[in-house]
């Protein structure tokens, strides 16, 4: 996989470069709530632009059905990144279209455009061959270089992510660069010992990381959504807390293999319940209660950790050398439900370990609750990335950058 200070070393002055990025940024309205992934590109898109490149930025954002959409539109991430970068940023209306020509056209040595959202083009998702294809050849036509650097959307075999740098000489940026270098240290190069700790809503997201964690880990720590099928699995009941009944047998077989095989499961001792999920708009107090995790009482719905599993889990993590976190412990963005997110993320920086955050909400949650992201090891951009590559799968957009 050539790197970019190798593609800079042959010269790239003068010449297009598309960068695909990952730009995917939550927005309220036009307003960027979180520029994490914009930022996570600018060394990149910087040191092309510093070395006299013009530099076509492109990304996708959100789930725009193959057509434009204004609430999906990438001109607030375009503004955001002329702002970082300190320069202006020329923005295409539209993807290959009379616009994107005219902008990138229009490009002098070392300025940056970027284009419209890749996804209002149909032929960016498709799963036929021919259409990506074709949309692909019409990207290319735009650029020189290709130099892939948006590392959460490389588990996806789309045509500016897998076709497109097969028609252009190409290059990893500075941000898969490092991405991969963690992940090695995760898969190849572990050090003991090595916990993970797994949140989010649905335990069908995390079976494919699970099983093959069970043969990495030392220890795995569950919270989230997801924990309540792990609490219906071993005979408790779980009220009307998110609860996926046909993956209890799997889980079940997880737990087995898991004892089989040293490695220590952690579930909570404790849980915070409400008898709704509370109002995410006006954030109104939930009037949360604590019961024991093998207590649910029935009508009440499990939202958080509770306090005597925030301290298990920070004394499971405290002696670790290496911790994996994806998922948040509970609803996070309401004060009731933030404090196991927050007592995991302090535990972290609590330990010695080299600790990385696996993207997406994770990754959120440590911006959103104020943590300094610096103190983390590494904090991914791509939480479906992360996990696929921890799963041992092929990503289509890394295999694309290899010679």
């Amino acid at each position: 996989m050539k790197t970019i200070d190798q593609l800079l070393a042959e010269g790239v002055s003068g010449k297009r470069v598309f960068v695909r990025a990952d730009l995917n940024v939550p927005l309220d309205g036009t307003t960027i709530t979180d520029d994490g992934r914009i930022r996570a590109v600018l060394p990149t898109v910087a040191k092309l632009a510093d070395a006299g490149a013009r530099v076509i930025v492109a990304s996708h954002l959100g789930r725009p059905k193959g057509a434009p959409d204004p609430a999906f539109s990438l001109a607030p991430a375009a503004a955001r990144l002329g702002e970082l970068l300190g320069a202006e940023v020329a923005f295409a209306t539209d993807t290959v279209g009379e616009s994107a020509r005219t902008v990138v056209d229009g490009l002098a040595d070392g300025r940056v455009a970027v284009l419209e959202n890749l996804r209002f083009n149909p032929g960016e998702t498709s799963k036929d061959d021919a259409e990506r294809a074709a949309f692909a050849d019409s990207l290319a036509a735009l650029a020189d270089v290709y130099v892939g650097d948006g590392f959460g959307a490389v588990h996806r075999k789309h045509a500016s992510v897998y076709d497109l740098p097969a028609r252009l000489p190409h290059a990893a940026g500075y941000l898969i660069a490092t991405e991969v270098g963690v992940l090695k240290k995760l898969t190849d190069d572990v050090q003991r010992p090595y916990a993970v700790v797994l949140g989010g809503a649905k335990v069908s997201d995390k079976l494919g990381v699970i099983d093959h964690l069970l043969e990495k880990a030392d220890r795995i720590l569950i919270g989230g959504g997801m924990v309540f099928t792990f609490l219906k699995a071993q005979g408790h009941e779980t009220g009307t807390s998110l609860l996926q009944e046909d993956q209890v047998p799997v889980v079940k077989e997880y737990l087995k293999r898991a004892e089989e095989k040293g490695v220590e499961f952690v579930l909570p001792v404790d849980v915070l319940v409400a008898p709704a999920f509370p109002d995410m708009k006006t954030k109104a107090p939930a009037h949360p209660e604590t019961v024991a995790a093998d207590a649910i009482p029935a009508g009440r719905m499990g939202l958080d950790i509770g306090p005597e599993t925030r301290k298990l889990y920070a004394s499971k993590l405290a002696d670790t050398a290496t911790v994996f976190w994806n998922g948040p412990m509970g609803v996070f963005e309401h004060p009731d439900f933030a404090e196991g997110t927050k007592a995991v993320a302090q535990a972290l920086l609590d330990s010695r370990a080299f600790t990385v955050v696996g993207g997406g909400d994770s990754a959120a949650a440590v911006r959103i609750l104020g943590f300094d992201e610096k103190a983390f090891g590494h904090i991914s951009t791509g939480g479906g990335a992360s996990l696929e590559y921890l799963e041992g799968k092929t990503l289509p957009g890394l295999a694309a950058l290899e010679d």
